[in-house]
């Protein structure tokens, strides 16, 4: 067949980068209204407007839909601060963190809207699929993809248990597949109506996983499945809106509840330890959270709120670099740059004395704060990219190399949509890069970006043109025994109920 068409007939209103837009400009419009009320208004409403910007630049037909994720989640960090100042009534200007705040939002505020513009470049063109590329993951089992999504955990454990020295960020990317194997079974079944039972499972085994790890990443989930259906493009009817209210209820609650006992529960994992390593065993972390839902009532869930809400927002640590760098005496060129690229290009398994880079350390040296005393854990604090982006180039300097960093990730996902697999296979190898650069927001640092996206294209360029031509053959002569199967059981029955073969 030769049609191009990148969806199947649209015959009801769908979600796509389309409606997005649209829900963009409603949210936009809402905060004009409510802006007067905010100590900063000029900043509260162009935050605002900022999503139907970036997403009127991005907005193509085949534009890989993680990219709405990839550009939204930065843009709900910044604009989480203003919100923040409403909230307490303060403007920014008069924080703990001084004027440099405002400078910070408006400074992150245009960041985003030039990593949106580097996307457009690079990814506005891709070719629309074929109605037969488009649909393959339709025809597979749900029941095989979900075998598909065990088998995956079964590799991220082994890759985090066994796997670590020189080749760990190899084998940490190809730990990520579990999120192509979640996003593929999502897309299938929020398309084809049947396997609702594995697409609830997969939930659960998420969300438990991430209550009980070390860093509460239960969120991930929500991330696969709505951008699972913004690929797909589901049909939005009033049931579809309510699950989306639903699904939104869950994880703010999830998140609030994670943000209340996050500290207590991580003292009781490690047993007081400076390490990410678990000191108790999965059933003790289990009771544990038992019973703080068992005490749910005692949470104080207003100050629960603010504390996500100040965790969310990551501008005040950029004003603070900000204020630092303005008054110190020495200015470095390019150091941030220089390390990060130093430590990309530098393998461990070629280098082994190589010294980690430690976040950590880098922001004790940008903001001269020590925060020795409050890391606790095995956790890390960073600046993140846009930070030292200023610090290296200063403003307007810091949008070249945040457009460069833009550019980086777009062309890596651009390399990916260039092999001959489903649509939806190249979707969801999008969203496992974008989710393992972007899970952290803007807390991710250069060297991370650097080195994750480096290993990242290896790994599943790798996978992409060996391994999963396999696993295709494998879901599809699954599916066509199982037509099978089924077209003889059909058959069958209709023999008997005319009176028998004979």
């Amino acid at each position: 067949m030769a049609s191009t068409l990148a969806t199947p007939i649209q015959i009801a209103p769908r979600l796509d980068y389309s409606m997005l837009r649209r829900v963009a400009f409603g949210f936009g419009l809402l905060f004009i209204f409510i802006s007067p009320a905010c100590p900063d208004p000029l900043a509260l409403a162009a935050g605002a407007f900022t999503p139907w910007l970036i997403l009127r630049l991005v907005g193509t037909p085949t534009m890989p839909a993680a990219i709405a994720y990839y550009l939204l989640c930065q843009w709900l960090q910044v604009f989480a601060r203003a919100f923040l100042a409403l909230v307490d009534g303060e403007p920014m200007a008069q924080s703990i963190y001084g004027p440099w705040v405002v400078e910070a939002y408006w400074y992150m505020l245009a960041s985003t809207v030039t990593l949106a513009f580097a996307c457009k470049v690079v990814l506005g063109g891709i070719q629309p699929p074929t109605e037969e590329n488009w649909a393959a993951h339709l025809y597979w089992r749900p029941v095989d993809v979900f075998l598909v999504y065990l088998g995956s955990n079964l590799i991220t454990q082994m890759a985090s248990l066994t796997f670590g020295g020189a080749l760990y960020q190899f084998f940490d990317a190809i730990a990520r597949f579990k999120i192509m194997a979640a996003f593929l079974l999502f897309t299938s079944v929020m398309s084809v109506g049947r396997g609702w039972p594995f697409l609830f499972a997969v939930l659960g085994v998420e969300i438990l996983s991430g209550m009980t790890g070390l860093l509460g990443d239960f969120r991930g989930v929500f991330v696969f499945l709505g951008t699972a259906a913004l690929a797909a493009q589901i049909r939005w009817t009033p049931r579809t809106t309510g699950y989306a209210l639903l699904a939104t209820f869950g994880l703010v609650a999830l998140a609030l509840f994670w943000t209340s006992v996050k500290f207590e529960y991580r003292e009781m994992a490690t047993g007081g330890a400076d390490s990410q390593a678990f000191q108790t065993t999965l059933s003790d972390r289990v009771g544990y959270m038992l019973g703080r839902i068992v005490g749910i009532a005692d949470i104080d869930w207003g100050l629960a709120s603010k504390a996500l809400l100040e965790r969310l927002a990551y501008v005040d640590i950029t004003g603070l670099v900000i204020n630092v760098d303005l008054a110190s005496a020495e200015k470095s060129t390019m150091r941030q740059w220089g390390d990060a690229l130093s430590h990309v290009f530098q393998p461990r398994f070629l280098f082994p004395d190589k010294q980690a880079l430690s976040d950590t350390e880098v922001f004790i040296r940008l903001t001269r704060v020590d925060v020795l005393e409050n890391m606790r854990g095995g956790t890390s604090i960073s600046v993140g990219y846009m930070a030292e982006n200023y610090v290296d180039l200063g403003f307007p300097g810091m949008l070249g190399g945040v457009f460069a960093i833009g550019l980086m990730v777009a062309l890596v996902i651009r390399f990916f949509f260039s092999f001959d697999v489903p649509w939806m296979v190249r979707q969801g190898t999008a969203l496992a890069y974008v989710y393992s650069i972007c899970a952290s927001g803007l807390e991710v640092s250069l060297p991370k970006i650097l080195g994750s996206t480096l290993t990242f294209a290896v790994a599943y360029g790798l996978a992409l043109k060996f391994a999963f031509p396999v696993g295709q053959r494998w879901l599809e002569r699954r599916a066509r025994q199982a037509a099978d199967r089924e077209s003889t059981r059909r058959r069958i029955k209709s023999l008997f109920r005319g009176g028998g073969p004979l």
